[in-house]
């Protein structure tokens, strides 16, 4: 009996253990079997990633370019900034427009030349580049508007008043020989007769009949009132 029970329980045992050793096997495979598959779906997700990696590399790339051509355009943009609305948004404003009286510096002198007359002299304030028409300077002269005629026959030409450059016109306040006329103290002088803004330039006292005006000219030679 003892034997007969030794060798039933050995048989048992190397049943028990062929039996594990077989459950051991089947869960390693099992386990295998659910590795493999992680394994088997993360490969498809890193190459959609690699597919995404490049996708989005080159929408990278394509990105990368776009900046680049961004920033020519942009630099592009700024030089003509640079070049044109330095000079044309900041030096825009009162550059090329037409003058007005207030865009200008005004000046007078007197002069012995032609039995005597006031020379004007017009020049641009700073930073402003402006047109003179081609038409006859407005001068006035004392509290009654006292009007200068044309002292030339025909009207001159545009001038532009830039840095360097300065108009002159010449008045002369009496052109007639005899005795008599108003005493006055100053010229009113503007571009047009609608300027808004006159100005009024002392010379001292003086005579005024029959007063006559230059047109504009660059050069203060050819501004002399000459009267008939």
């Amino acid at each position: 009996m003892n034997r007969r029970l030794r060798t039933t329980l050995a048989a048992t045992a190397a049943l028990s253990a062929g039996l594990l050793m077989t459950a051991c096997e089947g869960g390693d495979t099992s386990s295998a079997r659910g590795s493999s598959k992680p394994s088997g779906q993360a490969s498809p997700t890193a190459s959609s990633g690699g597919e995404s990696g490049n996708k989005a590399g080159g929408s990278s790339g394509s990105g990368a370019s776009k900046p680049s051509g961004g920033g020519t355009a942009g630099s592009g943009s700024t030089a003509g900034s640079g070049t044109t609305g330095g000079d044309t948004a900041a030096d825009k404003s009162g550059y090329g427009q037409s003058c007005g009286t207030n865009d200008i510096s005004w000046s007078v002198s007197s002069q012995s030349q032609a039995g005597g007359y006031f020379l004007i002299k017009a020049t641009a304030k700073p930073g402003i580049t402006c047109v003179l028409p081609a038409a006859l300077p407005v001068v006035a002269f004392g509290s009654d508007g006292t009007a200068a005629k044309p002292a030339e026959q025909s009207v001159g030409q545009e001038i532009t008043l830039r840095k360097g450059v300065a108009a002159y016109a010449g008045v002369n306040p009496k052109t007639t020989k005899e005795d008599g006329g108003k005493e006055l103290t100053s010229l009113i002088v503007s571009v047009s007769n609608d300027d808004p803004h006159p100005v009024s330039l002392n010379v001292g006292s003086f005579v005024v009949d029959q007063p006559i005006v230059t047109n504009w000219h660059t050069s203060a030679a050819d501004a002399v009132p000459f009267s008939d």
